[in-house]
């Protein structure tokens, strides 16, 4: 006795085993992905693309090592400085916000809102070995 008649994509008569649902590779995969599109995203996919974002972003105008911006560019294109994957605090304290390899930090001159971005550096990363050992 068979489960499913038809399959469950294309509605296609099905033949063979009786519990396939599936004429085909194809059909099961556009059903799966159909079926996920409809599905909320999930918390690891929506951070998992911020990041992807924020990266492309800051490397995409940062073409000379240290650049600074108007901070409404970035967000304008979807920036958001809320997702970052480590800091580094400079001498001065101040904090830069990196993802992966580029980093930010915001400043206020003349009354706007602008981000200063760099590059990871090699002595960026002395402090932190001193921190963790």
């Amino acid at each position: 006795m068979r489960i499913n008649n038809k399959c469950l994509h294309c509605s296609k008569e099905l033949v063979g085993r009786s519990d396939k649902k599936f004429c085909d590779p194809q059909c099961k995969s556009v059903y799966q992905y159909q079926k996920e599109k409809q599905n909320p995203e999930r918390f690891y996919n929506k951070v998992d693309n911020q990041l992807k974002l924020n990266r492309r972003l800051l490397k995409e105008y940062n073409k000379g090592g240290k650049v600074t911006i108007r901070a409404q560019v970035l967000l304008d294109q979807g920036f958001d400085p809320n997702f970052f994957t480590h800091y580094w605090k400079n001498q001065k304290g101040e904090v830069y916000l990196f993802v992966y390899e580029f980093g930010f930090i915001k400043r206020t001159e003349y009354g706007k809102e602008k981000y200063v971005l760099v590059i990871w550096q090699d002595y960026m990363g002395v402090d932190i070995k001193k921190r963790l050992f």
